[in-house]
């Protein structure tokens, strides 16, 4: 079974919309694009390198993919070589023509779709952004680890990772680490469901 990891730029209060600039605002109206950049330094670039190095292909939603296939096809890094040239799978409720090379759209309901490409032989498949994907991941219990960068900025306003309907589910923290500018990188593994008990909510097997 290939494993399905999710790397994510969140503030502080989860906002994950355009953190790298307001041309990231497909729906417009969004003041604050553009959050992360101050943050972004030498260690959080090679953590993206790191990531992208192991990946044996990308998963991403229709949003997420339409920035990416703008932006990195021009990238002359090693990242960009990377993400250019993996397998690329496109999450999207209708038909799409995708001219960023290597990327296909994937058929049918997504958690039979993502199940399947899981169970393909095959490296670790990697989703980064593409917020409403992974709320759609969580709730058919697909992911296996989340990266979260949090970055030490207050927006208030914003779509959010984890917003309204999100699937209750205890995590366990396998690694951390900050940086110089204050990002905090954590990577989380799927740890059971959430039992509430008299003291509060307490983590239990699903």
């Amino acid at each position: 079974m290939r494993k399905l990891l999710v790397t994510a730029f969140t503030t502080l209060d989860g906002v994950v919309q355009a953190p790298g600039g307001a041309d990231e605002d497909r729906d417009g109206g969004f003041e604050h694009g553009g959050w992360a950049v101050p943050g972004i330094d030498d260690q959080v670039l090679g953590l993206m390198a790191e990531l992208t190095a192991r990946a044996g292909a990308l998963l991403l939603g229709r949003r997420t993919y339409d920035i990416f296939a703008a932006t990195w096809p021009l990238a002359d890094d090693p990242i960009g070589a990377r993400m250019n040239g993996l397998p690329k799978h496109v999450v999207s409720r209708t038909p799409r023509t995708l001219h960023w090379a290597n990327a296909t759209q994937l058929e049918g309901e997504v958690g039979a779709a993502v199940g399947a490409l899981k169970r393909e032989p095959g490296g670790e498949i990697q989703v980064h952004g593409s917020g409403g994907l992974v709320q759609a991941l969580l709730t058919h219990d697909l992911v296996d680890e989340l990266h979260l960068l949090v970055f030490p900025v207050l927006l208030g306003t914003g779509k959010r990772l984890f917003g309204g309907g999100t699937v209750p589910a205890g995590l366990r923290l396998v690694g951390a680490t900050t940086t110089a500018t204050g990002v905090v990188i954590g990577t989380y593994a799927r740890d059971g469901g959430v039992q509430y008990g008299a003291m509060g909510p307490e983590t239990g097997n699903w």
